[in-house]
């Protein structure tokens, strides 16, 4: 277990917590919550509603298509979470928000824990995000979803496996993509030969220095090939660094 005194902590606020914690329940990530290395609780935002039909949203002001949530509901219930968790990070999952990054992640993961906002029909009214001026939006990707749901266990699953302990090797998180501002290089195992098709040599020499060569060769060329915009920031900050 890590030293720290209370573990990681999640709270998600959704109108589904029973897609809690999905897959989250299961494998390094599901291992760890059941070792207690986290923690995970949801908040149904629906319990905040005043009226008899437990309503959450209404048609949007100056028209248009779908519905919005209640600014009243969704603060309520945002800042129940808050007292419950006050040492939490606050976030908004929606598709304006900033886009997720392995170092986002990373402080999120160094922290004490987040609270998680669900959004559903067309979003939240904008005067919540006015209120509350410490809920970070962040976005996992260009396109958009049924829900914040997805989006949340996205964040999760990528924040606990960075936890103390949640994966074994330590060292496993230090070759993975984006960690060093490339995609990981390819990965091989035996047979040796597969449908005609070989491991390549160098992985096969022993020699360590050639591999490490090898490897960072692989990935460089892969990021420049797939995804330009990480190549051009990583040359970027190779060349600042040298």
């Amino acid at each position: 277990m890590s030293p720290q005194l209370l573990p990681w902590t999640a709270c998600v606020l959704t109108l589904f917590p029973e897609m809690f914690p999905g897959m989250l329940g299961h494998s390094l990530v599901g291992r760890g919550l059941e070792e207690g290395r986290w923690s995970l609780d949801t908040l149904q935002i629906r319990d905040f509603a005043t009226d008899k039909h437990n309503t959450v949203d209404d048609t949007p002001c100056g028209g248009g298509a779908g519905m919005v949530m209640r600014p009243d509901v969704v603060a309520d219930a945002l800042e129940a979470a808050s007292v419950r968790f006050p040492m939490a990070r606050k976030v908004f999952l929606t598709p304006r928000g900033k886009t997720l990054t392995q170092e986002k992640v990373r402080e999120l993961a160094e922290g004490p824990g987040v609270i998680l906002l669900c959004g559903r029909y067309e979003g939240i009214d904008q005067r919540v995000l006015d209120e509350h001026d410490d809920l970070e939006e962040i976005s996992i990707g260009d396109y958009v979803l049924s829900g914040g749901e997805s989006a949340a266990t996205v964040l999760l699953d990528a924040c606990v496996r960075l936890l103390p302990g949640v994966i074994g090797k330590e060292a496993s998180h230090e070759d993975e993509s984006f960690e060093a501002g490339l995609l990981e290089y390819p990965h091989y195992t035996r047979p040796r030969v597969w449908r005609g098709r070989e491991v390549p040599e160098t992985l096969l020499s022993g020699h360590h220095e050639k591999i490490l060569a090898w490897r960072k060769s692989q990935a460089q060329r892969i990021t420049q090939d797939r995804r330009p915009d990480l190549w051009e920031a990583y040359c970027k900050e190779t060349k600042g660094s040298a």
